[in-house]
């Protein structure tokens, strides 16, 4: 008996330990898609693999038959969609950051700061014709495209991007990427748009902002360093000539209360809005 109860307690310390590990390897590779476009991917995945089973469970022959060969393709294309994202998890293995602790995000106070400080900014740049491209992410992660650029990783104040923008300045050029109230990184490269219906005297800033609204939902906002025009683009769209009164508008609108609805889910249901 007493034999029985060690071996019975050695299993259990195996399973816990070997659950616990799993568990963290699973966070791990959570965190990493998180900033990626991936998570829409594995969306996707998750969707497909719901209707396959369906359709085995009610025996749909030819749906099943048409759902092994799309898994069959997926099993080639996947290693090459997810390409970006499992070079950066072996480059954190590789860099010993495996259980590196994930940034926590902003709360609804701290945005409000970051969206006045911005807001600050973009009024001088633009008053004083100062091309700049600021993106902020939301639910769609751009790390492929932070990565292009010089990691920052410091507090959104009106004087730090102006700083940034200033011609000649040594991240002039790129773009800024803002992930919750901090600045992310700048001088990024960003996916310039193929939409031939952009207007010819707009150049590659708006195009480079218009290309990365096309393949996330990050709302993009562009000056215009020819004529201190606002403009900002979002879902592939370019809405220009804002003033301070709309560009609060949006920012709020995208920024605050997508942090509500997601902190509060009745309250984008009941009708809450900006202020």
């Amino acid at each position: 008996m007493t034999e029985f109860l060690s071996q019975f307690s050695n299993l259990v310390w195996r399973d816990i330990i070997d659950i616990a590990l799993v568990a963290v390897i699973l966070y791990q590779i959570l965190m990493w898609i998180k900033g990626t476009r991936a998570v829409q991917l594995v969306k996707g995945l998750l969707v497909l693999l719901a209707v396959s089973s369906f359709s085995e469970y009610f025996n749909f022959q030819t749906m099943t038959w048409m759902l092994d060969k799309v898994w069959t393709m997926l099993l080639v294309a996947l290693p090459v969609v997810f390409q970006p994202e499992l070079r950066r998890a072996l480059e954190q293995i590789g860099n010993g950051r495996f259980l590196s602790m994930h940034p926590s995000s902003a709360g609804t106070e701290e945005l409000k700061k970051m969206v006045e400080e911005l807001i600050k900014c973009i009024q001088v740049l633009s008053q004083n014709q100062i091309g700049a491209l600021i993106v902020l992410e939301k639910k769609t992660g751009i790390q492929e495209f932070v990565e292009t650029g010089v990691k920052i990783d410091g507090v959104v104040s009106s004087e730090f991007l102006i700083n940034i923008f200033i011609p000649k300045s040594p991240l002039h050029d790129g773009a800024v990427i803002l992930r919750s109230d901090r600045v992310a990184a700048a001088g990024c490269f960003l996916p310039l748009s193929q939409d031939n219906r952009l207007q010819k005297d707009l150049g590659t800033r708006h195009r480079a902002g218009l290309g990365i609204s096309e393949v996330s939902d990050a709302v993009v906002i562009i000056v215009s360093e020819e004529t201190g025009i606002i403009s900002t683009a979002q879902n592939g769209m370019l809405k220009r000539f804002h003033d301070e009164k709309s560009l609060r508008d949006l920012l709020k609108n995208e920024i605050l209360v997508e942090k509500a609805a997601i902190s509060f889910p009745a309250f984008r249901r009941f009708g809450g809005g900006g202020e």
